[in-house]
């Protein structure tokens, strides 16, 4: 099989290398652009952000040659395609429609935005690496099936976890091996969920060095920090892998790497999984605040069960990591470099014609859940903010209490009392349909809700409309 590397070149070589713009030029974005010009085969024809200085700050900081980039962020798009140099916008739908970019990288972290931006690439037959994983767990069920209709691709993002643990379920499943349990590690406690913006910084360990350098966000680290990152990274996987979310939601079971088979295979042969074929995030911290030993925290890994005898003997024969029955085993990757990585997913879709990871259902989803009592007239601060962490749970679930879907928790005022841990519903916040991003969210809830009724009616439509005016 040729490498990605060698079809990299081959573009090189016959001088039509692909072509990427870049949407966000924060910290995933920057650490894209600090490999780009580094990559044969591959050009970051533009960056579009909102602040044109922060992605020439971005440009400098990273070390690209100043000879690659347009150093007055003037130049007309086209015309820096022409002299092959980065081009700095502010206009991501112009972006977007020029003529010559292949990619578009969605590195924003807005839901609002990436679900826009998701919809121009499919209007301009542009391929699209969904870095922004609140999008695509808003509405990415939704989206691939536009773009597939549209005939480009909508990936996952090759660095980030999702896509890495979509990798080893592939791998797992491609070998002949049913999937026990998928997902990453992380640093969590309970008690994180209540976390703020004020209190982060004390609960990572940054110096004041790191944190001057401005690729440090409060509100999105503490994202990480509350769970809700990890329930929208999990809710990524279980939608991309066909794959459950645990019903009452992530537990964060402390476990090292020589833990996993023990500790995630299902409660029948004592472990913590309610049944197999689900996701988890495994802690770095024991309950009592000490680490664990051996942690997977940047991690990710599939735990598999031998299906007979004979490859249980070759779990042991060959060394593999088991737990104390010998019949599951564990397969981790113990880092992830995120946009250091994210050009395989360009050369994936380009090279191949495949996607590293997408959306193939609504299996997941994750709802905005109180972190103290809520007050009517009071304004949601969205993920990693003052007032909602994101819950992981079943689509169906969510769509039986009218979830509000953590991409959305901001900026919206609610219209009553929400007591502290209780999920949000659309009932609970005032909203406009008018409004895109909810309208596309809506319109992907009516479409799933149709086909899990024609699924439970066996296959018809038999009795949906009378059920759905219920």
């Amino acid at each position: 099989m040729t490498s990605l590397s060698t079809k990299l070149a081959a573009l090189e070589e016959t001088g039509k290398p692909i072509n990427v713009g870049l949407i966000g030029a924060g910290k995933f974005g920057s650490m894209f652009v600090s490999q780009s010009h580094r990559t044969v085969g591959m050009r970051l024809a533009a960056i579009a952000d909102l602040d044109p200085k922060r992605a020439l700050a971005s440009l400098k900081r990273v070390n690209v040659p100043e000879g690659g980039y347009d150093t007055s962020a003037s130049l007309p798009l086209d015309e820096a395609l022409k002299q092959g140099k980065t081009a700095i916008t502010t206009d991501s739908s112009a972006m977007i429609a020029t003529p010559g970019i292949d990619v578009i990288l969605e590195c924003t972290g807005n839901p609002a935005a990436g679900v826009r931006h998701a919809l121009l690439c499919c209007q301009h037959k542009k391929h699209i690496v969904m870095v922004n994983v609140e999008a695509d767990v808003l509405a990415g069920p939704l989206l691939t099936r536009k773009a597939k209709e549209a005939g480009v691709i909508y990936s996952m993002a090759y660095g980030d976890q999702p896509a890495l643990i979509a990798e080893l379920v592939d791998w797992a499943r491609t070998a002949g091996f049913d999937v026990v349990c998928a997902g990453k590690g992380t640093k969590h406690l309970p008690e994180y969920h209540y976390s703020t913006p004020d209190t982060v910084w004390s609960h990572y360990g940054f110096t004041k060095e790191q944190l001057a350098t401005g690729d440090f966000n409060p509100q999105m680290f503490n994202s990480f920090l509350d769970g809700t990152k990890s329930a929208l990274e999990m809710a990524a996987v279980a939608n991309g892998c066909d794959l459950s979310p645990p019903v009452n939601g992530l537990g964060f079971p402390p476990c090292g790497v020589h833990d996993l088979p023990e500790v995630l295979k299902p409660q029948s042969d004592n472990g913590q999984l309610e049944k197999s074929g689900t996701v988890e995030v495994v802690s770095c911290l024991e309950i009592d605040g000490r680490p664990v030993f051996n942690d997977l925290r940047w991690g990710v890994y599939v735990v598999i069960k031998a299906p007979g005898e004979y490859q249980r003997d070759c779990f042991a024969q060959y060394g593999l990591k088991t737990d104390s029955t010998g019949w599951y085993a564990a397969q981790y990757k113990p880092y992830h470099l995120i946009g250091l990585e994210l050009g395989i997913s360009v050369t994936n879709i380009m090279v191949r014609g495949e996607p590293t990871g997408q959306c193939k259902t609504f299996a997941a989803d994750v709802v905005a859940t109180a972190k103290r009592d809520l007050k009517a007239g009071e304004k949601l601060d969205g993920e990693g903010g003052f007032m909602v962490y994101g819950k992981l749970m079943t689509a169906e679930s969510s769509l039986a209490i009218h979830g509000l879907p953590i991409g959305l928790a901001h900026g919206i005022v609610l219209k009553r009392d929400v007591r502290q841990d209780q999920g949000l519903s659309w009932h609970d916040v005032e909203y406009s349909d008018k409004n895109q991003v909810v309208a596309v969210r809506k319109e992907m809830e009516a479409l799933f809700r149709r086909e899990l009724m024609e699924k439970k009616n066996g296959g018809t439509v038999s009795n949906w409309r009378e059920r759905s005016r219920i």
